[in-house]
């Protein structure tokens, strides 16, 4: 008889938390940021995992980002990029516990806990009929970030009150493929009660009808108290896009933070910041930091420990709820307007530095845009970095302005003091347009009352977010000039895609339009050198811009959806749009940083009745 050869592990993640890890680090490190970040579900093969709180992640090797401005805005000392796995070592980084709880096997029809099928090591598969189980395919989370297993129990037995359990029977889960629908997705039990399907699980009372509440369970924190929860949980599939919404924030690194000593001394920062001046000279001769950099001594290395630390503030959550919302606004805000500042100001490439900013004008004069199209400013953006974290998630909804901290799903059991981030390279350009010409097109009163109806849809919208928490309501955006640069970011996209060797999901934008800023940049942004190889900023030259502009206008102005289109009352997601569809003006969602809201291309070409007229008339 010949041996019994031995088992061989599937790819994938097993169940072990610290093989998990290991497999885990197969995503790349700026899809644990992005896509799969802290509580989020991973498929593997037939199993399904939850990713564990950065507070159970090892960073010991996890490399530093340095943006102090993100930090302050966040109130977190620092970044790091999620730590990779070193599988000659078998360490790992990142951990994972499984999720959901509930499988079910396609052989014999059972739908029990994971641990009752006594799946062979490194397997999820049925010990009785050796198929690989199934993980269930729904789950039940809540507005506050909650997430539990469906209770398929209390589904089935709805009706017979009996408590959970007593039955004494066992679940079972079938598809009969008659329909797509979840009318053929059938639960069933041995103690005979009729089988029922899954239609009408996804109802808004359907859970409250059958007296579930939300339990307050927050799995990928280990060891996580449940928490008294007032939400109405709701169900959801365990691959639907509801379950994890990122809550991330950018900026991009300007002078004087992202060159000469400054950017020297990021690293060291953390260690620098509770120490006297002599010990840091002691440091930094001991390490011979400045080796490669005769040109600054330990004195500088002090003076710009020093700076940084006046420029710190205490965090955000510090002060109340509300205080701590405003404060981080204004945090944002200051951000926008040093990166618009930066944009337009010219910083030359230097020879022989490492420099991650460079902005200069284009050799030939941009006077003609400013007569033809309104165009004040043009900048070239041949290098930029840009960091981003994340720093919570949204359940069942969206992130929204204006959710309270307590929809702030946390990523860690404690308060963090830093953060994961990837940062990434690229090139841009910048275009400001004219002032005069924007202030005089903004009061037009057709073009008043089309940004006014968007901004009471977006009001309504927010208030509803905010409920009765007491929270001040943010302020909506909606602008005549804040749809006017919205838009006219879109259309570059469209157009650059088609001329820039970059596919429209791989541009992204940034609008400065509050206050007395008047700019958009478009640019690209990755985690390795694609990102700057000049096919952007090549578009950026005058003479290329005008052709491309003009094109853009052009395709602008009849949309396939036309009259439809440009003569809707309202468009989008809760209304939040007007003339915008996706034959003409909306985005991948990688591209667009308001999700494909707050648009209307009628600021750009004008209404057919004339009562709005077009800022780019000419």
């Amino acid at each position: 008889m010949s041996p019994v050869p031995p088992r061989t592990r599937r790819r994938g993640i097993p169940s072990t938390p610290v093989r998990a890890a290991r497999r885990l680090g197969e995503i790349r490190r700026a899809q644990l940021i992005t896509t799969y970040g802290v509580g989020a579900m991973i498929a593997v093969e037939n199993e399904s995992f939850l990713v564990r709180g950065i507070d159970s992640w090892d960073i010991s090797e996890a490399p530093f980002i340095s943006e102090p401005r993100l930090a302050r805005q966040l109130g977190v000392s620092g970044f790091r990029l999620p730590p990779a796995p070193t599988p000659n070592l078998a360490q790992d980084g990142v951990r994972a516990v499984r999720f959901p709880d509930m499988y079910s096997c396609p052989e014999c029809k059972q739908l029990q806990l994971f641990r009752k099928f006594n799946s062979p090591a490194g397997k999820a598969e049925c010990a009785s009929c050796q198929e690989n189980l199934v993980p269930s395919r729904f789950v039940m989370a809540c507005a506050r970030g909650h997430l539990e297993d469906f209770p398929y129990w209390k589904w089935v037995h709805r009706g017979n009150r009996k408590e959970s359990g007593t039955c004494g029977g066992r679940l079972t889960f079938r598809a009969d493929g008659s329909t797509a629908s979840l009318r053929a997705v059938l639960i069933g039990c041995s103690c005979g009660v009729k089988e029922v399907s899954m239609e009408g699980a996804f109802r808004r009372q359907a859970l409250r009808d059958l007296g579930i509440r939300c339990a307050g369970r927050r799995p990928w924190l280990k060891d996580a108290p449940a928490e008294d929860c007032p939400e109405q949980p709701r169900t959801l599939q365990r691959g639907s896009s509801s379950v994890w919404f990122p809550v991330m924030h950018s900026a991009l690194s300007i002078p004087p933070w992202s060159e000469g000593i400054a950017k020297l001394v990021a690293p060291y920062y953390d260690v620098f910041k509770e120490e006297d001046a002599a010990s840091i000279s002691a440091y930094v001769r001991m390490q011979k930091l400045l080796r490669h950099h005769p040109e600054y001594t330990a004195d500088d290395v002090v003076a710009e420990v020093e700076r940084r630390r006046a420029a710190e503030t205490p965090p955000v959550e510090a002060a109340g709820d509300a205080e701590a919302v405003m404060q981080a606004r204004r945090y944002r805000q200051e951000i926008y307007e040093g990166e618009y500042q930066s944009l337009s100001t010219t910083h030359p490439e230097v020879a022989g530095q490492e420099q991650e900013f460079v902005c200069e004008p284009p050799v030939t004069p941009v006077g003609a845009l400013r007569e033809s199209q309104g165009l004040a400013q043009v900048m070239l953006v041949k290098r930029l970095r840009e960091v981003r974290a994340l720093q919570s998630f949204r359940r069942v909804e969206e992130p929204s302005p204006a959710d309270t901290p307590l929809r702030e799903t946390a990523i860690s059991l404690t308060k963090p003091n830093w953060l994961p981030a990837f940062e990434v390279s690229g090139e841009g350009v910048f275009v400001r347009l004219d002032e005069k010409r924007l202030r005089s097109w903004e009061q037009e009163p057709g073009q008043i009352e089309r940004a006014n109806r968007i901004r009471e849809n977006h009001q309504k919208l927010l208030s509803a977010r905010i409920g009765s928490s007491g929270k001040p309501v943010p302020l909506s955006p909606a602008t005549p000039r804040f749809l006017l640069l919205h838009a006219l970011a879109h259309i570059l996209i469209n157009e650059w895609s088609l001329d820039g060797g970059y596919p429209a999901a791989a541009l992204r934008e940034r609008i400065y339009g509050d206050g007395d800023m008047a700019g958009v940049l478009i640019y690209t942004a990755t985690s390795d050198s694609a990102g700057s190889l000049g096919g952007i900023v090549a578009q950026g030259e005058p003479d290329r811009l005008e052709a491309s502009l003009r094109a853009a206008l052009h395709r602008a102005s009849w949309c396939s959806n036309d009259p439809l289109c440009i003569e809707s009352e309202a468009s989008g997601a809760d209304s939040l749009n007007l003339a915008a569809c996706h034959a003409c003006l909306l985005l991948p969602e990688t591209s667009c940083e308001n999700n494909n809201i707050l648009l209307d291309r009628a600021t750009l070409i004008g209404t057919t009745d004339g009562r709005a007229p077009a800022f780019f008339a000419h």
